[in-house]
């Protein structure tokens, strides 16, 4: 005899390695982990939204500045330089690699940033416990779809390689931007710890369906 079917609305599916699970949502603080690869799979949090509203905020206005200031000073020969990530970014933009340098620039800036802004769009009416706004699981989606494409972390780790391969040649001093920049890539994990992909979906469709 055949086990009666499972409703679809009561399956987690493992987005990782495909495995599905009977729904049991956790408890706050607890957490729902796929047991073939240990992937989270559920992590509900009493006031993640309005925590992870905060950190994006947070992520959003550290690019913006980062950017801006100074990310790092070499003084060598009695040449001094400095440059910003966008500097450092668009390099090669007057030469044939001007592709490369829009590449990297929205890898480790506009990506990162769009990711933030569309996660306060979704959240931000979530929260306030009114209808989600226009287009809400489509920018999430969205969201979810530039998450591999956001390098910022990886820019750091290069930046740390290449900064020890030059210290013996030339005085590097870090301006504001670097340090923004490194509690930026802190935030950013934060952020995508603290968010419960599985619970903002619920969110959308219960409103949808209400």
């Amino acid at each position: 005899m055949n086990a009666p079917a499972i409703p679809l609305d009561e399956m987690i599916v493992c987005p990782h390695c495909d495995a599905a699970y009977r729904l049991e949502r956790p408890g706050a603080g607890e957490r729902a982990v796929c047991q073939r690869c240990g992937t989270a799979l559920i992590t509900p949090r009493r006031k993640a939204g309005v925590q992870i509203i905060a950190v994006s905020l947070a992520v959003g206005i550290l690019i913006i500045a980062a950017t801006v200031f100074p990310f790092l000073s070499i003084n060598a020969a009695g040449t001094s330089n400095s440059v910003s990530i966008l500097d450092a970014a668009l390099a090669f933009s007057d030469g044939p690699l001007i592709a490369l340098s829009l590449t990297t620039a929205a890898l480790i800036i506009f990506v990162p940033l769009a990711r933030v802004l569309l996660a306060i769009y979704v959240l931000v009416p979530i929260v306030m416990d009114r209808p989600p706004a226009r287009g809400a699981a489509q920018a999430f989606r969205l969201s979810e779809a530039l998450r591999p494409w956001s390098m910022a972390e990886i820019f750091a780790i290069g930046c740390a390689v290449a900064l020890i391969k030059i210290s013996d040649l030339a005085d590097v001093t870090f301006g504001p931007a670097f340090w923004m920049f490194a509690a930026l890539v802190v935030l950013v994990v934060v952020q995508d710890n603290f968010l419960c992909r599985w619970s903002v979906w619920k969110s959308l469709d219960n409103t949808q369906t209400s």
